[in-house]
């Protein structure tokens, strides 16, 4: 990145269907790399055929995998007959793992949220769990409350020495999460930040020793930088990595 240049965040899109597809990103995303990274926002269209992701890794110095209503389909990391085919996006699969991947050979800075985590996971060659299997956070609907959806918090725990830990100063904090799938076996080379304090579901993550700075975790920070530490400290973490590369 040249001095004198905001650094250029790219925000990670899904497919959704209002009438007629449609690309959506949650504007509660864009927010906080606006205002705690001091990035310009570019948004990237779950669709293979308009994202050549050489040149976007090229481009961008960060990337952002958000969450969203879709899950990570079962061909991605082995076969799981209980997940609903269409509760899956396979067309940001192919995206997102494609062009995390390559930010990461280029050195360049991916963070995840919710789904997010889970496309990490993947790409380092883990596994997930699916919608019957537990433990799962999802409270609510999401064509009900999006303040009961996101309102709830439960407890995890951050583990000595992480990345997390440092920034808030705290061993245990509570988060709100909202997901049906979860982290079941962790992908190679992955460290551990974070675990649920009550049943010990991989809460974050990071991959030391790739090369970039790859941090993940499943609940939503974006949704708690006005009143949690460790959520502020996630984006601003973010921001002083993609300045990094100036």
């Amino acid at each position: 990145m040249k001095q004198g240049r905001k650094p250029v965040i790219g925000l990670m899109c899904g497919n959704e269907v209002s009438n007629r597809p449609i690309q959506a990103v949650a504007t509660r995303f864009i927010d906080p790399l606006v205002q705690l990274c001091g990035a310009s926002v570019l948004i990237v269209p779950a669709v293979p055929e308009a994202v050549d992701t050489a040149l976007m890794a090229d481009m961008l110095d960060g990337l952002l995998l958000t969450g969203g209503r879709s899950h990570v389909a079962p061909a991605q990391y082995g076969d799981c007959a209980e997940l609903a085919p269409q509760a899956c996006d396979p067309q940001r699969d192919s995206v997102a793992l494609a062009l995390a991947g390559r930010m990461i050979e280029r050195g360049k800075t991916v963070f995840g949220i919710c789904r997010g985590m889970q496309e990490i996971n993947v790409l380092f060659g883990g596994s997930l769990t699916c919608l019957g299997g537990l433990p799962r956070h999802h409270r609510g609907s999401w064509e009900g409350d999006y303040d009961m959806l996101f309102g709830h918090h439960h407890p995890v725990d951050l583990m000595p020495g992480g990345a997390l830990a440092g920034r808030s100063g705290h061993r245990r904090v509570e988060v709100n999460s909202v997901h049906q799938q979860g982290v079941d076996r962790l992908g190679y080379g992955l460290v551990v930040e974070a675990r649920d304090a009550e049943d010990g579901l991989i809460e974050a993550f990071r991959a030391p020793g790739c090369g970039a700075d790859v941090l993940a975790v499943q609940w939503h920070p974006e949704w708690d930088i006005a009143t949690c530490g460790v959520a502020r400290g996630f984006f601003t973490m973010l921001g002083e990595s993609v300045r990094g590369h100036a």
